[in-house]
């Protein structure tokens, strides 16, 4: 990538300088990339809402589950993927890199769709020996047991968590900072971000579909596997998947021969900078991070964020598992939430990323933290009250009258759709243009542990303090009664998230401005 700042291009005017600041020449670059991030979204939120809906609705199961899994499961493979990845990048070039990842994923993705979640019955613990492990079993060992149990929706849950930290953080940015110039940047990544969040749109259709589909076999009787039409649902959902992996190879490959390949969009010296450059180990790798403060400061970042909003949606998820007992309807919610979230990621990233070129990267990245603390304090006022009064106590609002659950359901949606959509649009953006002015070995490796591991790292931190909350704060803890609990937790984290948007934002400046020299 070029990290060299390049003369700046002639200023837009009027309404393109507000809504599509990209020159014509550079179409033949950013629409594909921009396309090709909307598909690798498309399948993300796919996967996100089915292995929620999996494991949550799973016999046994609940929200519970989900926070043991992120600790017990998706942390050890995103570890052991770390040592994976760091092999094959000294040995193959990033260009196979990306094929194999997505083929390996997409052939596991068939695998599942169409053979273990079917068979799922046979290969899982029987419904009826799980409710016999929950009358005998202490709660600090009935969560992890089911999700063992239940292992082929686990294996689907982990695969798709991994699938967020490989394909968007890592194949995806990777690709997009060792293409991009920090100019561009500005315009560009937002603006990645605005075309990417159709895919959420998009993605909450087939959710949709999927579930219509599980109803219909589930009504006629013709549902195999448990007999809630899951499996139906997912057949459609897996066609989906496979076809939107197909399209991400194409259009990497296209990239690469027409784009890479142009003098005007992309300066092949980098490329043979880059191969020059002494490749380090794993243990080299890790001590990158630890010995660049830079690196430390993205690395808490990504931690604030990792941390805070999943212990905030584990809760969230608990409250509309209440309130939607059946696993298509669940996931038909699920799908408004990535309907909701896409829209509302494209129009911030309008504003958005405005703010970010007519003010400064520290305001833009600040604004996720400041949304994500102040409607997740309304969130957790309102669980506090669904604690003490009951799910199912009806509430008079305006022209219709419902329950306390409900309001609490919507309420969790606006905040997850106002978090997600300012980290979307914002909270990536920034941080992925903090990575450029880095040399390629720390942007290349120090990336990968930042984003796989840490991401990993930081959803599996707060996963086990929840855990050893259920564990340990009584025979009957559950997810919501941890809520007086976890609002101090947050806040803390939150905190710490924040100042250190402040002591990364004096390092860009510095290392920008080095550049620029």
């Amino acid at each position: 990538m070029s990290a060299k700042v390049d003369q700046p291009a002639q200023e837009f005017s009027g309404i393109r300088n507000i809504l599509w600041p990209i020159h014509n020449h550079e179409m033949k670059k950013f629409i594909p990339m921009g396309l090709m991030l909307m598909f690798i979204l498309f399948n993300y939120t796919l996967m996100r809402d089915s292995k929620d809906a999996f494991v949550v609705k799973a016999p046994g199961g609940g929200a519970e589950v989900l926070s043991f899994l992120k600790l017990g499961g998706v942390l050890p493979c995103a570890m052991i993927f770390m040592l994976i990845y760091a092999k094959l990048a000294n040995v193959m070039s990033s260009e196979k890199i990306f094929y194999v990842l997505i083929t390996f994923f997409m052939a596991f993705f068939v695998v599942f769709g169409f053979v273990l979640n079917p068979l799922s019955p046979i290969l899982n613990a029987s419904p009826d020996t799980i409710e016999q492990w929950r009358s005998v079993l202490p709660k600090s060992l009935y969560w992890p047991i089911v999700a063992v149990a239940n292992w082929t929706f686990s294996l689907y849950y982990v695969m798709a968590e991994l699938w967020g930290s490989v394909a968007i953080g890592l194949l995806f940015w990777q690709f997009a900072n060792a293409t991009t110039k920090i100019s561009e940047s500005k315009r560009f990544y937002g603006f990645y971000g605005l075309i990417g969040n159709v895919g959420l749109i998009a993605s909450a259709g087939c959710l949709t579909v999927g579930a219509n589909i599980g109803l219909s076999a589930k009504a006629t009787g013709t549902t195999r596997g448990y007999g809630n039409g899951v499996v139906e649902n997912h057949f459609f959902i897996t066609c989906c998947i496979v076809a939107a992996c197909l399209i991400i190879m194409y259009i990497y490959s296209w990239i690469h021969k027409n784009v890479l390949t142009d003098p005007n969009l992309f300066d092949q010296s980098q490329i043979k900078t880059k191969k020059s450059k002494l490749k380090l180990s794993l243990s080299e790798s890790f001590k990158c991070i630890f010995q660049s403060s830079y690196l430390g400061l993205l690395l808490m970042i990504v931690l604030g964020y990792n941390i805070c909003m999943p212990c905030v949606e584990l809760i969230w998820k608990s409250q509309l598992n209440i309130a939607y007992p059946d696993p298509n309807d669940y996931l038909n919610m699920m799908g408004r939430l990535s309907l909701c979230t896409g829209a509302f990621t494209i129009l911030f990233t309008i504003i958005g990323m405005n703010i970010l070129r007519r003010c400064s990267w520290r305001l833009a990245a600040l604004i996720t933290p400041i949304m994500f603390l102040s409607t997740s304090a309304i969130f957790f006022l309102l669980l506090n009250y669904t604690r003490v009064a009951g799910p199912f106590v009806p509430v008079n609002m305006w022209f219709f009258s419902t329950t306390v659950v409900f309001v609490t359901v919507y309420v969790g949606l606006i905040q997850n759709v106002c978090s997600k959509g300012t980290k979307y649009s914002l909270f990536d953006s920034t941080k992925q243009m903090a990575y450029i002015p880095l040399d390629p070995e720390l942007k290349s490796k120090g990336q990968a542990a930042v984003e796989v591991v840490g991401g990993r790292l930081g959803k599996s931190g707060g996963a086990a303090i929840i855990s050893a909350m259920l564990s340990f704060v009584g025979g009957n803890a559950t997810l919501i009664s941890l809520t007086p609990y976890v609002g101090p937790f947050i806040l803390l984290i939150a905190t710490l998230w924040l100042l250190s948007v402040f002591g990364l934002n004096k390092k860009f400046l510095a290392l920008t401005n080095k550049e620029n020299e």
